[in-house]
């Protein structure tokens, strides 16, 4: 009898990259390569908040309008605190999913799940719905959470003008800062110690379920 085993979900994102680069006219890939360079020498990994460093407080709206505190979390126990670029992303769905798909195990290893995003509260909870998410989800309106992190960018003129063109990302987000935040992955233990960190300036690469899970079981 064959074993069913999960496939990871960074062999997911990277199904859904190399489809992509089969596809995409070698402008566009030339284009995104070129924004994905410009963050890397930006600094912002370095600036970023990381293991060992005590994570910033916030209070922040849920898809539902409700304000959410991550100190009444760490209350309750360790959290696993992530961010997403936006429901436009499709790398980003695929990671909401997965992590819906793994939250028992979250919840199992006492943790629990809180998902930032730059965009509107409206739209977050047009994402929330979309993917059955049974997380909080954040709006993080102006990235100010994500600059006390120290994980926001801004992105090239071009690609700027490329996702404005194609969705309409002021809209998403309330503002034309044209700045995202990286798809950066957290633990944060009960004395708000971050104990692990993903930080990498390809959204297309995410934490993987399994390692935030290894680490949560240490705590046990």
């Amino acid at each position: 009898m064959t074993e069913n085993i999960t496939p990871s979900l960074q062999s997911i994102l990277d199904a859904k990259k190399d489809d992509f680069n089969a596809k995409a006219p070698e402008e566009i890939k030339t284009m995104y390569a070129k924004g994905l360079d410009a963050v890397e020498k930006s600094g912002v990994l370095q600036k970023a908040k990381h293991i060992g460093d005590l994570a910033p407080n916030f209070t922040l709206q849920n898809a539902m309008g409700k304000a959410v505190s991550l100190s009444d979390y760490l209350i309750k126990g360790p959290v696993v605190l992530t961010w997403y670029r936006g429901g436009w992303c499709p790398y980003c769905n695929l990671t909401l999913q997965r992590l819906q798909q793994e939250l028992s195990h979250f919840q199992a290893a006492g943790a629990n799940l809180l998902a930032l995003t730059p965009e509107l509260p409206d739209q977050s909870l047009n994402t929330t719905e979309k993917n059955e998410l049974k997380f909080e989800v954040l709006s993080d309106v102006g990235n100010k959470v994500g600059k006390d992190y120290g994980i926001i960018f801004k992105l090239t003129e071009d690609v700027a003008k490329r996702y404005q063109d194609s969705f309409d990302m002021h809209s998403y987000n309330g503002d034309d800062s044209d700045e995202l935040p990286l798809a950066a992955t957290y633990v944060i233990n009960e004395d708000g110690e971050i104990i692990y960190d993903f930080l990498d300036v390809d959204y297309r690469n995410r934490a993987e379920p399994s390692e935030i899970i290894s680490v949560l079981k240490t705590l046990k």
